[in-house]
């Protein structure tokens, strides 16, 4: 069994760097999350183009970012990225297929593609990485 410790020294201060950033510039702090949304938005648009091949309605025009608010308890900034077409759920949970009236006989299950959570554990890899650059842009302008 081989022995290893972590050091984790520079990561606890570069988020005392972000928490003293965020108090100090609350606005700031909205537009790096904003950016940080952004990158989030394209990685999962880019999962949902390499998995969904056939054309499903306005399901790419449909995943957006949303707003960025304050979560109350913790005080932490928060966004998030969703699909807004009616059939979205269809797309990433799988359903039914089935078959027109009388009789509406089931024809089988169409799995779903589960496009947000691949992205998620995607953004999960990035996401340190991309909080990197937002912030180091924003320090590179004051």
């Amino acid at each position: 069994m081989a022995d290893f410790e972590i050091d984790l020294g520079e990561l606890e201060l570069f988020e005392h760097e972000l928490e003293e950033f965020q108090k100090r510039y609350p606005a700031e702090t909205k537009k790096l999350m904003q950016r940080s949304g952004n990158e989030a938005r394209k990685i999962v648009l880019q999962v949902a183009k390499n998995k969904v091949k056939k054309k499903t309605g306005n399901y790419f025009r449909s995943i957006k970012r949303g707003k960025v608010w304050v979560e109350k308890v913790r005080r932490e900034y928060k966004v998030r990225v969703y699909t807004a077409a009616p059939h979205g759920h269809l797309i990433e949970y799988g359903h039914r297929i089935v078959g027109h009236k009388p009789e509406k006989p089931e024809l089988g299950f169409k799995p779903g593609y589960h496009v947000f959570d691949t992205a998620g554990k995607e953004i999960e890899r990035e996401w340190t990485r991309i909080i990197t650059e937002e912030y180091d842009r924003i320090m590179d302008e004051y």
